[in-house]
């Protein structure tokens, strides 16, 4: 069963400051490109996420947005976009998303006490508090790192970098394979698991060392890499994107074929356990769901790849929205899906423990006026 919504609150910028500290939400305005994009969603999506007490927020580079889905009190699903441009690698908590965006690493933090609400109905209101400036290094992936560092994959230079002081990036990785830092996406190296607060698997289209060599290893040039080791965990994939460990097992979106699977740890083979309708970047888990972003196929660039035969097979077309699968069958359990002007997502997250957040645009009017104040040391003091 699936549920349109009615013009679906997309204006996450409507909020303005109250003598409180506390923000409110203003109506929604509708704009013209939100008028293009139709919502669907299953009818259990929202009871979902109250029941396992998450949120999720997703990306969309091509559109620019970063949306953030949580539920009501009224049991209504409750979504909310702000405008990053070129919106890419996101991840989060209750406290503090960070966003890899066209030229910057966001991070934002949430700006509510545990007992505090927003226009009485947010519980999380994420605000951009420092904009790390990169230049345009194709940002994709991010992790943190144990030391509370942040690192990122760089897939223009084909490398892991932290954020520098006072440069564009401090590479602290690249594969043993490229022969040296060069702005040539070589390899098109996109995907990072962290484990233990450390980078420890990447993923990368391919072994390519010359400039835009990865457009040609497509359809089975993919690898997975071992950090610590550079050892090739697996390879033989198609354009393989978000490598995460849940479980004890080093899960992978096989994007070409429409894939979610893991690899097995005595042959590297890539077991599958789930198809999905479209291109995917972007996989959360929480307990024993998988969400995963799915994207329709762009033209020149992800076509002409098994994904497109299995969907003539199934006799489907391809999706952009989430999908929530049970790691136990494979069953979509629940899904969102856009049609309209938005065709691509990359990333997804899980936030535990937030029930409707809302978050405002660097760019939005309302951010000049919106002011919070940390409580003073002579206050703390007097506690």
């Amino acid at each position: 069963m699936s549920k349109k919504t009615d013009k679906p609150d997309l204006d996450a910028e409507k909020v303005s400051p109250e003598n409180t500290n506390t923000p409110t939400e203003a109506p929604p305005a509708n704009t013209p490109e939100a008028d293009k994009i139709d919502i669907d969603f299953s009818h259990g999506l929202a009871g979902f996420l109250a029941s396992n007490n998450i949120s999720i927020g997703f990306t969309s580079y091509q559109t620019g947005r970063l949306y953030l889905v949580g539920h009501g009190a009224d049991g209504k699903l409750a979504l909310h976009e702000a405008v990053y441009p070129q919106a890419m690698g996101v991840i989060g908590d209750g406290d503090r998303i960070y966003l890899g965006t066209l030229t910057q690493i966001v991070r934002m933090e949430n700006v509510l006490a545990t007992s505090q609400r927003a226009n009485e109905i947010h519980d999380k209101v994420y605000v951009p508090r420092n904009m790390q400036t990169t230049g345009n290094i194709d940002i994709h992936e991010l992790g943190i790192k144990e030391n509370g560092k942040i690192v990122f994959v760089n897939t223009r230079y084909s490398c892991l970098c932290e954020p520098s002081v006072t440069h564009s990036f401090k590479p602290v990785w690249k594969p043993e394979f490229i022969s040296k830092l060069a702005a040539e996406d070589r390899c098109h190296l996109n995907g990072l698991a962290m484990v233990d607060g450390h980078p420890k698997y990447v993923t990368a289209v391919c072994r390519s060392d010359v400039v835009d060599g990865w457009r040609d290893r497509r359809h089975d040039g993919g690898v997975i890499i071992d950090v610590d080791s550079n050892e090739i965990m697996a390879e033989g994939l198609s354009m393989p994107h978000s490598p995460r460990v849940h479980d004890g097992r080093l899960w992978v979106l096989n994007s070409g074929s429409g894939e979610l699977g893991w690899i097995n740890p005595t042959d590297r083979a890539f077991t599958p356990i789930a198809f999905f309708p479209g291109f995917l970047r972007g996989l959360a888990f929480h307990n024993d769901h998988a969400f995963v972003t799915l994207s329709k196929p762009r033209h020149g660039r992800f076509e002409g790849l098994a994904l497109d035969d299995k969907l003539r097979e199934k006799d489907a077309d391809a999706w952009c929205g989430v999908q929530i699968v049970s790691l136990a069958n494979g069953d979509v359990a629940q899904w969102l899906r856009f049609d309209g002007a938005i065709t691509e997502l990359f990333d997804i997250c899980v936030l535990p423990g937030v029930q409707n957040p809302i978050t405002l645009g660097p760019q939005s009017a309302e951010i000049r006026d919106f002011l919070t104040i940390e409580d003073p040391q002579w206050q703390r003091d007097r506690h």
